[in-house]
C-alpha cells in the first residue's frame, strides 16, 4: 500500500498550514512537522559555539567534517560545538500593514479559499523558531509589532511557555506603517544581557533606519538574525492587468499599468533586498530571503545548518 502519512514539506507548506483553521491547531501542525523534520534534516539550534576539532572515527556524521583542514593535512577532523548557557533569544515579528499581502490561495476543508499572507508565514517562522529554541532551554521572548510594539511576551524557558507565544502570534496585522528601529530600541530597552534578536519581516522600511538599528543592537554586543518574509508576486512581480493599486500602510491608492513599470519595480526591489543583506553582513548579522510560498521547513533546516557550519561564537 501507498504510504499516506504527512512528509516534513507537507506539514510545514503554505497549503497545509493555510487549511488549519485555528492558529493553535497551526503552530501544532508547526511543531510536527519539526519533530519529524529531525529525523532526516540537519536541524541545529541558534546558540551553540565551535569549540574544537577531534579526529573522525567510523560512524561519526559527516555533516561535521572540516573539509578544510582535510584539504590541508589529508586527515579527516570534525567540528565539535558547545552550547552556550548565556544566550536569550528574542523574536521580533512585523505584523504592520504590508504584511497583510499575499497571493497563495489554499483549498480548506470546506471547499473555500483561502490567502496565505506574509503574516501567516511570518508567525508560523515565528512558533518554529521559538520552539527550536525552547526545546535547547534557552530563554525565548517575543515581540509583535508594528510602528511600535503591540504585545510583548518576556524571555522565559519554563514549561507552557511556547503556548503563551502562540497566544500572541494569533493576532492580525494592522494598517500601520513598519517602524523596525523604534521596536528594536523598545526591545533594546528591556534587556541587559546577552541577546539574539530575530526579526521577521518584509523590511519594507527605510534603510537607513534599520541600518541604524543595526548599529545599536551591533553596538550593545547582541547578535541577530533577519528573516525577511516576501510573496512570490512581490518578487516577480507578474500582474498584467491595469488595476488599482492601493498601498498597505495608508499610502493611498493608483491607477497603474504593472506591464510599464514592472522592470523598474523589480530594479528597485533587488536593489533593496541586496542592499538589506549587505548592511546584515557587514556587521556580521546573518540574513535569509523566504519565498512565501515554499515550506518553512527546508529553508529554516538549511539556513540554521548553516548558521552553525560557520562555527562563530553565538552564531551556532
Amino acid at each position: 500500500m501507498p504510504d499516506t502519512s504527512l512528509q516534513t514539506d507537507d506539514y510545514l507548506s503554505p497549503a497545509t498550514l493555510a487549511r488549519m483553521g485555528a492558529f493553535e491547531l497551526r503552530a501544532r501542525m508547526v511543531v510536527e512537522g519539526i519533530r519529524s523534520g529531525m529525523h532526516e534534516s540537519p536541524y541545529y539550534g541558534f546558540s551553540v559555539e565551535f569549540a574544537q576539532h577531534r579526529q573522525y572515527v567510523q560512524g561519526d556524521d559527516i555533516r561535521h567534517l572540516d573539509w578544510k583542514v582535510f584539504g590541508r593535512s589529508d586527515k579527516l577532523y570534525l567540528k565539535q560545538y558547545e552550547q552556550e548557557t548565556n544566550l536569550d533569544v528574542v523574536l521580533l515579528v512585523d505584523s504592520s500593514g504590508s504584511m497583510r499581502f499575499g497571493t497563495y490561495e489554499a483549498t480548506i476543508e470546506d471547499g473555500s479559499k483561502r490567502i496565505w499572507r506574509k503574516f501567516d508565514h511570518a508567525t508560523a517562522l515565528g512558533a518554529a523558531v521559538s520552539f527550536l529554541a525552547l526545546q535547547q532551554q534557552d530563554r525565548v521572548g517575543m515581540v509583535v509589532f508594528a510602528d511600535g510594539v503591540r504585545s510583548l511576551v518576556n524571555r522565559s524557558s519554563a514549561q507552557g511557555h511556547w503556548r503563551q507565544i502562540v497566544s500572541a502570534l494569533n493576532t492580525h496585522p494592522v494598517e500601520e506603517q513598519t517602524s523596525i528601529g523604534r521596536c528594536v530600541d523598545q526591545a533594546l530597552g528591556k534587556v541587559t544581557n546577552r541577546v539574539l534578536f530575530v526579526i521577521i519581516s518584509d523590511f519594507f522600511d527605510d534603510l537607513d533606519q534599520i541600518r541604524s538599528a543595526m548599529a545599536r543592537v551591533r553596538h550593545r554586543g547582541h547578535d541577530l538574525i533577519l528573516l525577511q518574509v516576501l510573496d512570490r508576486q512581490e518578487m516577480r512581480f507578474d500582474f498584467r492587468t491595469p488595476a488599482p493599486f492601493e498601498g498597505m500602510e495608508l499610502e493611498g491608492k493608483l491607477n497603474l499599468d504593472p506591464r510599464s513599470l514592472r522592470q523598474a519595480y523589480l530594479e528597485i526591489l533587488s536593489e533593496h533586498c541586496k542592499s538589506l543583506e549587505k548592511l546584515a553582513r557587514g556587521f556580521h548579522f546573518d540574513y535569509q530571503r523566504i519565498d512565501t510560498h515554499d515550506s518553512i521547513g527546508p529553508v529554516l533546516s538549511h539556513f540554521l545548518a548553516r548558521r552553525m557550519a560557520q562555527g562563530r561564537r553565538g552564531r551556532g
